[in-house]
């Protein structure tokens, strides 16, 4: 029996029944498998499509802002910009979680108070002018967007990594497992036929001899 087409078992009928159970096992699998693989791949193209149009959207907030942020350059110059922007710093809070889809763990970002008020935003108003409050929203909706396009972009990561593991797993069962069994079960069957016919034939054979002596 071939090893590169067939599994190493003991050629008998009990091997023979446990190998049938083991193929409709298989079979099983795969198709599970399979249709866990199609709901995953659709979900990741739409995500995907998603993803798009996310950066499509930020790209444009990212250009508005940096638009604003000339104007305002242009209006109240750069050393008044710096030093205004400097007071301003502050960290980014986000807060983390995870979601479930298909079994697969994909992470979920809330950012925190991102986009802030006039009188929250740390800037003095009566020294500034609508053009740094333009700029400033902007800059906030696109920071929003870029955490939220993180998030998406993640999942993106974790599904197709999920999916890579996943079409490995099919491929394996209906190139490799499967076709072995089936071989060996078909293997397997025709040396039990041909083990029966030769029982058979040596029946006969006997049967033959036995009609002969009694016949003297």
């Amino acid at each position: 029996m071939s090893s590169a087409k067939t599994l190493k078992v003991r050629p008998t009928k009990i091997e023979l029944i446990k190998l049938k159970r083991r193929r409709i096992l298989a079979k099983r699998i795969h198709r599970i498998l399979r249709e866990r693989l199609t709901i995953l791949v659709a979900e990741f193209l739409s995500i995907a499509r998603g993803a798009v149009k996310k950066r499509e959207e930020l790209y444009q907030h990212f250009s508005k802002a940096y638009e604003a942020m000339s104007i305002a350059y242009g209006f109240h110059g750069r050393v008044f910009l710096t030093k205004e922007m400097l007071g301003v710093e502050r960290d980014v809070e986000v807060v983390f979680g995870t979601q479930n889809i298909m079994g697969v763990k994909v992470p979920l970002l809330e950012p925190v108070d991102i986009e802030r008020k006039l009188s929250e935003r740390g800037y003095v108003l009566t020294d500034t002018s609508l053009y740094i409050d333009e700029a400033s929203r902007r800059f906030e909706e696109a920071l929003r967007l870029s955490i939220e396009l993180a998030e998406v972009e993640k999942t993106l990561e974790r599904l197709g990594m999920e999916i890579r593991k996943m079409r490995r797993r099919v491929n394996v069962l209906e190139h490799i497992l499967i076709p072995k069994i089936e071989a060996t079960i078909k293997y397997l069957s025709m040396k039990f036929e041909e083990r029966e016919r030769e029982e058979r034939a040596r029946l006969k054979r006997v049967k033959v001899l036995l009609a002969r002596r009694r016949g003297k």
